[in-house]
């Protein structure tokens, strides 16, 4: 499928002629089929309207570290609701690990860890770096899955519930200064490391994996989801942050 590029490079020679008069050199693409040909229409309409502008792999990235501080956000105030020997329900927990299962530490670091740090690595940058994050990558997952575990068993039992308490404070620790120095650090340099075809590539690649995971507009999708989450916790109201 043509990338943007060639789509505009195609749409510019077509209108060339068009005012020229004269007749542009045939472009060579390979046939396309009837879903190729929607998906092609789908981005001249969106770059011709402009409804949908095009989103830079860094920012696609730093976007989902916004759903990542959100969730992190819920987990703080799941925090604040185990004072010790009260009950609680255990999706408070689960509903924000969740998520940050299935797109930050399935789905947004694989990203990272396939298209990103290879560059970093092949350029020899940021080496240092890119290891220490893989490694926070692998600890983030065993770590939310242990959350996931321990929240049904943290409702009764007391040793279960400090252990849950220990890994949520733990996995907010890390991942405050990790998402912080890939967003200062690691993302601001991705584009010096790769040619504008490769760079754009690899944003269509980010979005073609997003639908096939979580369909259309999953991004907006989850920050739906975290919104709700945001909600229910009573965090909602953004202005409740603002100090007296």
């Amino acid at each position: 499928m043509p990338n943007k590029r060639q789509l505009l490079n195609a749409v510019g020679l077509a209108s060339a002629s068009l005012v020229t008069g004269v007749c542009a050199p045939a472009i060579l693409v390979p046939r396309a089929s009837a879903r190729e040909s929607k998906g092609v229409g789908k981005k001249l309409k969106e770059i011709a309207t402009g409804n949908k502008e095009e989103v830079s792999p860094p920012e696609d990235l730093m976007r989902e570290h916004g759903v990542l501080d959100r969730a992190l956000l819920c987990y703080g105030a799941a925090l604040a609701k185990f004072p010790a020997n009260e009950d609680f329900d255990p999706v408070l927990v689960t509903q924000p690990a969740e998520i940050i299962r299935d797109f930050i530490n399935n789905y947004h670091e694989r990203s990272e860890e396939d298209y990103v740090f290879p560059r970093f690595r092949n350029a020899g940058q940021l080496m240092s770096m890119v290891e220490i994050l893989l490694q926070q990558h692998h600890a983030g997952r065993r770590v939310t899955q242990e959350i996931l575990s321990f929240a049904p068993r943290a409702r009764r039992d007391d040793d279960q519930r400090r252990q849950l308490v220990g890994k949520i404070r733990s996995f907010i620790t890390m991942y405050r200064p990790h998402a912080a120095r890939e967003d200062t650090d690691l993302f601001p340099k991705l584009k010096n490391l790769v040619s504008s075809s490769e760079y754009d590539a690899m944003a269509e690649v980010f979005e073609k994996k997003e639908h096939e995971l979580f369909g259309e507009d999953g991004f907006e999708k989850m920050v739906d989801r975290v919104a709700r989450l945001e909600q229910s916790f009573g965090i909602g109201d953004l202005a409740r942050f603002t100090p007296a």
